[in-house]
């Protein structure tokens, strides 16, 4: 018995031996044949597809790779081989199912034989293209799943809320599917039901609802990102205790507002983004107890006050972004225990005082924005060890003194921005050539442009406009800058010699900007011949171009050069072109109307004459703006025009066109501006141009119009209207009070709530002449709350209609030189921003009513030459008003006439007021003359009256029209 013992137990060996060995070759088996019916259902998934290669941007930036995996998938071999399928490795059942960036193209029906795998555990279909699909209550099917990925895959329309019954989902991602939504209830579902989920990303998913509270009680919450998904209301302000929560990305939820949130002391947070939100308040200085902060991102947020010296704390931090925001005070000079910093945005706030010293310990800093703010004094200078420093932005602040040397000489600088600062000295040499891009406009730089820029292989983008930069430069120093692009050194005192070689060089060159400076000569260089699209050249002494080469300028700008001779015919691709303020002479070639792109065409004060094209009105459908004021064009002004133009501006003034103003202009609903003044157009008022819905301004002063300017047929003609001359033509009879009282535009103008603004675009604003006490006043720019009407040297009679007082928001009046009767209206004293009154011969009659004092913006007054009688209004603006205001109305007296009055009650309140100017206006004064003999010009600039009573025009106006009055009499007395 014994004896056989050992051999009972080699023989349990060798059966256990053989079970473990079939056991095993029954494993391995099991890992290499899938069901067959699993097979043929995926061999059907991927017939139900088209295999279209695409690119997306998440592929190169997540390290993916992409390939058609589906394409690998052949019948009779084992499925669980099959490229992005895992089987269970006893039953053989497809567990696990990864197809994402597999260039799949299609519909996923409900009826799809995806859903034949119950057993699936993982399902990853992200970055295909399943537009047209939805997440149909297919996806409910999967009780055992454990982790769906259905990310950027177009998925659309309601997400069914069947998924809310994967409770034993870990994790969840359907974000970036745009036009998918959830349900009202089905995102309340999921919270509830999905109480093992880890990660939950829905980014870009349409949710609109509040933030559920109850997401912050999920102890096992890993990663949350709940951008872009239109949550609103207010973020809890209980404190968060999930100390395994590693994002929180609520990015783009504009609506959704709250304080930063209140994170408990041990909690593992490494990204917090909470960008484009209504979050608001201050940073709390328990934000330094975020020790695993790797990402913060506050952008356009409401945040303010100032960042909590705790945030030296964050150590691990890399990227700081709190750009947009109301942050103020000083930046701390916290950077000392931030050394892993790769990111520092702060740009857009309020920032003030100097930077910190201790940002040179940024030795990892890759990009630094600290533009927008109020940040003064010098860059500090001792910096070192900025080897990957490779973007540096600190525009648009109040820094000064010179730029340091440091700045030069970083090896890896790809943008340099010093821009709108108060950089003075001269700008260094630059030691490495790996610079793309600078801007250094706006300072207070002189001397010459450093060689090294020229240096510069890499340079795209050159901006160094508005500084004290001189010198000549010859256009064979660019030879290098084959790369750039954008070219803009305007605003300098810069000269430039034309090499022989110089049209090969700047191939590439697309927008080149070289106004303002001291360029003479005949233009020959002649770069990027098919790139070249912005040329401006304005404000120089060009006289001339050898040729004009360019296949693509859509933007010329050559105004007030000294160009002669023809004008230059512009390509069909130009929607911009101005010869203004030039010597150009000749006509207008018809050729001109090939150029069908044409926007905004600007010929004024030039030598060009013979009559103007008929197709002028009709060339192009987009045509905005025709200006061809101040030439010598006769004829009459074309007829035709576009149905469905652009027209916005006409400006035809001081040529010697006649002839009747077009009835077709009626189809220009879009015109703001029609100034014909200065011509010989005759014809009866066109009271039809109240059609036109827009119409801003209207000039017809100084022709040919004649008759009563009578009734419209129109409701509420001229809506619009807020500029009206139609001085110095042959107008008779009663003012027109129909008009009058139709002239919205100019009453009741809340101001406070509008945005001030000029009429016209971003590179082009319109002008106009306005006259004042016989001086000719040119807008350069007409700010949109400006409002004058003058219908003076007429034969108006008749009394001037109360309803005139109605129109509350006028700044300007002029009815002088007519025959108007009558008294001065007791309504002007509704007039409270009116700022110029000229009644001047007339026949007016009584007395000045002292109500006019209240017209405390008042700062030019002419009443001379009437039937006046009385006292004249003494106190506020009437103080400062000389004896040319009421001169030959022999029955006024007082202040400031000699003859006194007979009683000795003079109405002088205690104080004068100082009005305070709003009209905002960019003035560019000509003195045209006034009288006999006088004739005086000023250029006086561009000035803007934003407060302050403008008394040197004051002073001007009323010196030279007594010096007028002066000599008048001297005159009378010979």
């Amino acid at each position: 018995m014994m004896s056989t013992l050992p051999l009972l137990c080699f023989l349990f060996f060798l059966s256990c031996s053989h079970l473990l060995l079939s056991s095993s070759f029954s494993f391995s088996n099991s890992t290499k044949i899938c069901p067959h019916g699993q097979a043929l259902a995926l061999l059907q998934l991927k017939k139900s597809f088209s295999i279209k290669k695409f690119y997306s941007e998440y592929f190169e930036f997540y390290h993916l790779p992409s390939y058609p995996k589906t394409e690998y998938w052949k019948e009779g071999s084992d499925c669980c081989s099959w490229d992005g399928v895992s089987c269970d490795l006893v039953t053989g059942h497809v567990i696990e199912l990864d197809l994402s960036c597999s260039w799949l193209s299609g519909t996923i029906h409900s009826n799809s034989t995806l859903f034949r795998f119950p057993h699936l555990q993982r399902l990853n279909l992200a970055f295909n293209n399943f537009s047209g699909s939805s997440v149909s209550t297919g996806f409910g099917r999967f009780s055992s799943l454990t982790h769906l990925n259905l990310s950027n895959s177009l998925f659309l329309g309601l997400i069914s809320p069947e998924i809310s019954h994967l409770s034993n989902l870990v994790s969840l991602d359907l974000s970036w599917n745009d036009e998918a939504e959830f349900s009202l209830l089905g995102f309340d579902s999921l919270v509830q039901n999905l109480t093992k989920l880890q990660k939950l990303h829905l980014r870009g998913i349409s949710i609109s609802s509040v933030f559920p509270n109850s997401l912050l009680n999920r102890s096992s919450l890993i990663s949350l990102d709940l951008s872009f998904c239109g949550l609103y209301g207010r973020f809890p302000d209980n404190d968060i205790h999930l100390p395994k929560l590693e994002l929180l990305d609520l990015w783009g939820n504009s609506n959704l507002s709250g304080n930063f949130p209140r994170f408990s002391e041990n909690i593992s947070l490494i990204d917090l983004y909470l960008s484009f939100t209504n979050f608001s308040g201050e940073l709390p200085a328990s934000i330094g107890n975020l020790k695993s902060l790797q990402t913060l991102s506050l952008v356009d947020c409401q945040f303010l006050g100032s960042i909590p010296a705790s945030l030296e704390n964050l150590t691990q931090i890399t990227s700081l972004n709190l750009n947009d925001n109301h942050f103020s005070g000083k930046i701390p000079n916290v950077f000392d225990n931030l050394r892993n910093l790769i990111f520092l945005f702060l740009s857009e706030n309020n920032f003030s005082g100097q930077i910190p010293p201790s940002i040179g310990n940024l030795t990892n800093l890759y990009d630094l924005d600290f533009s927008y703010n109020q940040l003064e004094g010098a860059i500090p200078s001792s910096i070192y060890g900025f080897s990957r420093l490779s973007f540096v932005d600190l525009g648009y602040n109040l820094l000064n003194g010179t730029i340091p040397s440091w700045l030069y000489t970083l090896p890896s600088l790809v943008e340099l921005d010093l821009s709108h600062n108060k950089f003075t000295g001269h700008i260094g040499e630059f030691q490495f050539d790996s610079l793309e891009k600078i801007d250094l406009s706006m300072n207070e730089l002189h001397g010459s442009i450093p060689t090294s820029i020229f240096e510069l292989v890499n340079l795209s983008s050159l901006k160094l406009f508005s500084n004290n930069l001189s010198g000549v430069l010859e256009t064979s120093k660019f030879e290098k800058l084959i790369n750039l692009t954008y070219l803009d050194l305007s605003n300098n005192v810069l000269s430039l010699t034309m090499s022989v070689h110089s049209n090969s060089m700047l191939p590439n060159i697309a927008f080149v900007d070289l106004s303002n400076n001291n360029i003479s000569g005949i233009w020959t260089w002649n770069m990027g011949k098919y790139t070249l699209y912005h040329l401006n050249l304005s404000n120089n002494s060009v006289s001339g171009f050898e040729m004009q080469p360019w296949k693509s300028m859509q933007i010329l700008d050559l105004h007030s050069n000294l160009l002669q001779g023809p004008l230059p015919t512009p390509l069909n691709s130009t929607y911009f072109f101005s010869v203004s303020h030039n010597k150009l002479s000749g006509e207008i070639s018809p050729l001109i109307c090939k150029a069908s792109s044409m926007e905004i065409l600007d010929l004024s004060y030039n030598n060009l004459s013979g009559m103007l094209p008929h197709c002028l009105g009709n060339f192009s459908e987009d045509l905005s703006v025709l200006n061809l004021q101040r030439n010598q064009f006769h004829g009459i002004i074309p007829q035709t025009f576009l149905n469905g133009n652009s027209i916005r501006t006409l400006d035809f003034n001081s040529n010697q066109l006649e002839g009747m103003v077009p009835r077709s202009l009626i189809i220009c609903k879009e015109l703001e501006v029609l100034d014909l003044g200065n011509n010989k157009i005759n014809g009866t008022f066109p009271h039809w141009l109240g059609a036109l819905p827009k119409l801003q301004v209207l000039v017809l002063r100084s022709n040919r119009f004649h008759g009563h300017i009578g009734f419209s047929k129109i409701i509420s003609p001229f809506m619009s209207l807020r500029i009206i001359d139609l001085a110095h033509n042959d107008f008779k009879g009663d003012l027109p009070e129909m008009y009058f009282k139709s002239l919205k535009a100019i009453m009741n103008i809340d101001e406070g709530n509008i945005t001030r603004e000029y009429i016209g675009e971003y590179y082009y604003q319109d002008s106009m002449m306005v006259t004042i006490k016989g001086l000719d006043l040119e807008f350069v720019k007409i700010l949109n709350t400006f409002t004058t009407i003058d219908l003076s040297s007429n034969r108006f009679q008749g009394k001037i209609p109360e309803c005139i007082g109605n129109l509350n928001s006028l700044r300007g009046l002029n009815l002088s030189h007519n025959d108007l009767r009558g008294h001065i209206p007791l309504s002007f004293r509704n007039l409270k921003l009116l700022e110029s009154l000229d009644l001047s011969s007339n026949k007016l009659s009584g007395q000045i009513p002292q109500e006019l004092t209240s017209l405390t913006f008042l700062s030019v007054l002419n009443l001379s030459q009437n039937h006046l009688t009385g006292f004249i209004p003494q106190g506020y603006q009437f103080g400062t008003f000389g004896n040319d205001s009421y001169f030959k109305n022999t029955g006024l007296c007082g202040f400031p006439l000699s003859k006194r009055c007979t009683t000795d009650e003079i109405p002088y309140p205690s104080q004068e007021i100082e009005a305070k100017s709003e009209s905002g206006f960019d003035w560019k004064i000509t003195l045209m003359g006034y009288g006999c003999g006088l004739v005086i010009g000023l250029s006086l600039g561009c000035l803007i009256f934003l407060s302050g009573k403008p008394k040197w025009l004051v002073w001007i106006i009323d010196k030279n029209i007594h010096k007028k009055i002066v000599r008048n009499k001297r005159s009378t007395c010979r």
